[in-house]
């Protein structure tokens, strides 16, 4: 006995363009969804018998055609095309920047993250790179579409991809953190405690907690929101018509005009940054939304990046130029790139790192020495590096099994079926048992128990968290 229903929801002008797909035999039903001509994400329940496995079925579909979706065949609608940020870039007549080295990645670049040991790059084909500060690389992770964003959280670290879904890039392999609604087109994201903010096409800024559970969402004024930044004060989110400050219930606390659309946003403790389309970064402060620098570039801007507290302040146009300002607004220099417009960008211990139109990971001296040389001509030797054939780890659902904990490897969690959803708790001792623990989406089994590395507690000491390696435990 079995029966499928397939759905699907199209929309205009850049909305959703998804399916739903719900398949129903002897006792299972097997939920099937995602962007329309992609494989989508696959969840199977079981049933007492096939009456309420039919009975559940349908209330499935019956919320779904609520929503606006209806009967359809599988194959007429086409995939759409996911956004992507597009640059016309042209090369800059400026004197060219004092770069030390540049990795090619291999296709354009969006995400970055510099830490304390090592530079991240995430590009359109899904690759994200791990190289040392002076340009070696170490590690290749493979995601299953273009990566958006790389961001940091503490000790974790996450990628926001073009499947909707956002991976931790903590252990030897990458593991779904957070599954998207499949209608959101991701324009950027950022994460704080593990609370998740994604803002996207139409303008939109969703926010999700830890167990990937949504708490709210705000349409904005404008669209085309390329800005999102989660901090303790909320949310600071900026699209096409500014920035808007959200407390961290989703409740507005002010909006501030910027002069053109926001294209990249960046934060410090007091203040944010809104990179514009009529060549702007404006700095604006958290507390009132009052704008109190502005920083002039002569074409848009499309990434920016200051030095800890502000006290510098970095720009990269469309025309292939990276920018430098005094706090007060002065430009102290322009440079040329030499591989393409800076999609994204981050300062770090007198260097400033950019990922490019042409998939560069890009090292510029950012010192005064190193610029007044530049400008005079007087450049370093430059280092090109290639990623060669290192390994790329694929993002996976398997997990290795072992029999048994040694004393003091690790902590147990386990996974426990909590009405419609699996949560995880830990078992070891020493730790609270009704603490919930943020743990990859797509390996919890009801039931299983897992050996991780660590566990952490969350900042505002609610929650766990987990780092490094995960084991199941047979």
């Amino acid at each position: 006995m079995s029966a499928t229903t397939y759905l699907e929801l199209s929309e205009a002008n850049g909305g959703a363009h998804k399916y739903y797909e719900v398949r129903v035999e002897d006792t299972e039903v097997t939920i099937t969804y995602g962007r329309i001509g992609e494989s989508g994400q696959v969840r199977t329940a079981t049933f007492a018998d096939h009456a309420k496995a039919v009975k559940a079925a349908e209330k499935k579909i019956g919320e779904k055609v609520r929503k606006g979706y209806a009967p359809a065949v599988k194959g007429a609608r086409q995939r759409r095309a996911v956004s992507r940020r597009q640059i016309v870039s042209t090369r800059s007549t400026a004197r060219q920047a004092p770069v030390l080295w540049r990795f090619a990645s291999g296709a354009p670049a969006f995400g970055i993250h510099i830490g304390d040991d090592r530079a991240w790059v995430g590009n359109e084909n899904g690759d994200v790179f791990t190289l040392t500060h002076d340009g070696r690389v170490t590690g290749r992770f493979g995601l299953p579409d273009a990566v958006k964003c790389i961001v940091a959280d503490d000790f974790w670290i996450y990628a926001g991809c073009d499947d909707g879904r956002v991976y931790d890039l903590g252990a030897k392999v990458p593991r779904v953190a957070y599954e998207i609604a499949d209608d959101v087109d991701i324009y950027w994201l950022d994460i704080h405690d593990g609370v998740l903010g994604v803002s996207d096409r139409q303008g939109r800024v969703t926010v999700v907690d830890h167990e990937d559970e949504f708490q709210w969402s705000r349409p904005a004024t404008g669209d085309h929101a390329w800005m999102v930044r989660c901090s303790p004060e909320g949310v600071f989110h900026g699209h096409s018509r500014g920035v808007t400050h959200y407390t961290a219930r989703g409740e507005e606390v002010w909006h501030a005009d910027t002069t053109g659309q926001v294209l990249f946003g960046w934060q410090e403790r007091t203040e944010v940054f809104a990179g514009t389309s009529l060549g702007r970064v404006q700095r604006i402060r958290k507390a009132d939304g009052a704008r109190i620098a502005d920083y002039r570039c002569d074409a848009p801007v499309f990434s920016c990046a200051t030095s800890p507290g502000g006290e510098f302040v970095f720009a990269g146009d469309n025309q292939s130029s990276v920018y430098c300002f005094a706090a007060d607004g002065t430009r102290l220099w322009k440079l040329a790139t030499g591989c393409g417009s800076a999609y994204s960008m981050q300062y770090h211990d007198e260097r400033l790192y950019l990922v490019t139109t042409d998939g560069s990971l890009s090292c510029v001296d950012a010192s005064p020495a190193a610029v007044r040389d530049a400008e005079q001509g007087q450049l370093p030797q430059r280092q090109d590096i290639k990623a060669g054939s290192i390994a790329r780890v694929e993002a996976t659902a398997e997990v290795e099994v072992v029999s048994h904990v040694a004393p003091g490897e690790g902590v147990v969690v386990e996974c426990v079926q909590e009405g419609g959803r699996v949560r995880v708790h830990v078992v070891s001792d020493g730790y609270d048992r009704s603490w919930g623990v943020q743990f990859p989406k797509n390996i919890r089994v009801p039931g299983a128990r897992y050996l991780v590395t660590d566990v952490v507690t969350s900042a505002n000491g609610s929650f766990y968290r987990t780092r490094g390696e995960i084991k199941r435990l047979r």
